[in-house]
């Protein structure tokens, strides 16, 4: 199935934008699970089975995965394995190297992890990222205006984030590609969304970063089936940190998921 179709079936599904970011910090998961066998899984597990109802994607970071060795990464696989099949699954990756190297890292997010989706980094060029875009069923989102405040450094001042999205809208032959938009700088997605046209964002941002939610929905939306996912990560996690985590964690995810559609709809 084309990236786009499972996108819009996911949110058409489950008449949500919601995607969590599945970042798990073992020193901040709750103290009854520290004795399990794998106390990531066993936290992830509970989180997935607790948010589906309302999650139309899940984007684990290989991060915080790798951080923990080759347990992480055997967890990593197995988590995923755990997403149910009408959730879409972003690799957070941010992968971005050229020629044989971009080739192995997307064989790997795609083909060894089984994600429907990868985020990239642009700076290499069309090169780098043409072994992504080649997998014609999967997406690639391409950073473009970051949440953190060195998207400041570079990104802003030189409009180079314009020029990211100028770049992919050419690059997006095959309908495969989308875009990272941070959510803390909401009056900027306006612009990119006017360069770029109808493509998905992944939008970080909105939650323990201070995003606000009406304002870049606002900006966000154009009218198409997918114009975007909200990422939220801590604030669905780490709702709670007693043994009540995974309905805490499922409210969460509900209440974004309506405050979402709420602010959607008088957009």
């Amino acid at each position: 199935m084309q990236f786009y179709q499972k996108l819009n079936n996911a949110i058409e599904s489950k008449n949500s934008r919601v995607c969590i970011g599945l970042d798990p910090v073992l020193e901040r998961l709750p103290r009854h699970l520290q004795q399990a066998a794998n106390p990531v899984l066993t936290f992830l597990e509970q989180v997935v089975e607790a948010t589906q109802e309302w999650a139309a994607a899940y984007k684990p970071n290989f991060a915080y995965f790798e951080a923990l060795g080759p347990e992480g990464l055997k967890t990593l696989e197995q988590i995923i394995e755990k997403i149910p099949a009408d959730s879409v699954i972003i690799g957070d990756a941010k992968r971005g190297d050229v020629g044989h190297s971009a080739a192995m890292y997307a064989k790997a997010v795609f083909e060894t992890f089984s994600c429907d989706a990868v985020t990239v980094s642009p700076y290499q060029g069309e090169d780098a990222l043409q072994p992504f875009l080649e997998y014609e069923d999967k997406g690639t989102f391409v950073l473009c205006l970051t949440s953190n405040p060195g998207a400041d450094d570079f990104q802003v001042p030189y409009d180079l984030y314009l020029r990211v999205a100028e770049k992919v809208k050419s690059w997006n032959v095959r309908k495969n590609c989308g875009l990272v938009v941070g959510a803390t700088r909401p009056g900027l997605i306006q612009t990119v969304r006017e360069v770029s046209g109808p493509m998905p964002f992944l939008i970080p941002g909105v939650g323990a970063q201070g995003g606000d939610l009406e304002e870049t929905i606002k900006y966000a939306s154009d009218g198409t089936a997918i114009p975007y996912v909200i990422n939220a990560s801590r604030s669905v996690l780490y709702a709670s940190n007693g043994e009540d985590f995974a309905q805490n964690a499922g409210e969460a995810a509900k209440q974004l998921c309506q405050s979402i559609n709420a602010a959607y709809k008088s957009s």
